[in-house]
């Protein structure tokens, strides 16, 4: 694993930086009634600061998601293969709290190659607007990368929530 200017590359793929690809397989949360004004999207009852329940920088959350992948055994890290892991603010058109992108390892065939990484990407803002505390987000964000890393290992929605990782 290498981190590179906030991203993470697993598997030797090169690190690719920019927003994420619409589709694959994406962890998300059930929208509130509320909605900001200020970017129209649906957030619980804010925080202190009126726009999230939990304050953290960027780097401090890039932190949480480091600590999350440092969870997952050296033995699913080192069968991943041509993957990075980004952190954006949010995904531009759903709201969740991450996302696949990608050809997952089961469904790869010999013709696999040349392919751009698979991205799995955590999404800052929507976690930390849905934690009660650090420790939730810290939680929240290690839920998210093992959910989004079973989808690079081909384990789908149901099997996730069968597993308690929904």
């Amino acid at each position: 694993m290498t981190t590179i200017g906030g991203v993470t590359t697993i598997g030797g793929g090169p690190a690719v930086s920019g927003g994420p690809t619409v589709g694959g397989a994406g962890i998300g949360f059930e929208p509130a009634t509320s909605t900001s004004a200020a970017n129209g999207c649906p957030h619980p009852p804010a925080g202190e600061n009126k726009t999230m329940a939990v304050l953290m920088s960027p780097d401090e959350f890039e932190d949480l998601v480091a600590e999350a992948l440092d969870l997952v055994p050296v033995e699913f890290t080192k069968a991943m293969d041509n993957v990075v892991v980004l952190v954006e603010d949010r995904h531009p058109t759903q709201n969740l709290y991450g996302l696949y992108h990608g050809v997952a390892l089961t469904s790869r065939t010999s013709s696999y190659s040349g392919h751009l990484p698979d991205t799995i990407t955590i999404y800052r803002l929507p976690i930390l607007a849905h934690a009660r505390d650090v420790q939730a987000a810290r939680e929240q964000v290690a839920t998210t990368v093992i959910h989004e890393i079973a989808h690079h290992f081909g384990i789908d929605d149901d099997r996730l929530d069968e597993l308690g990782w929904g």
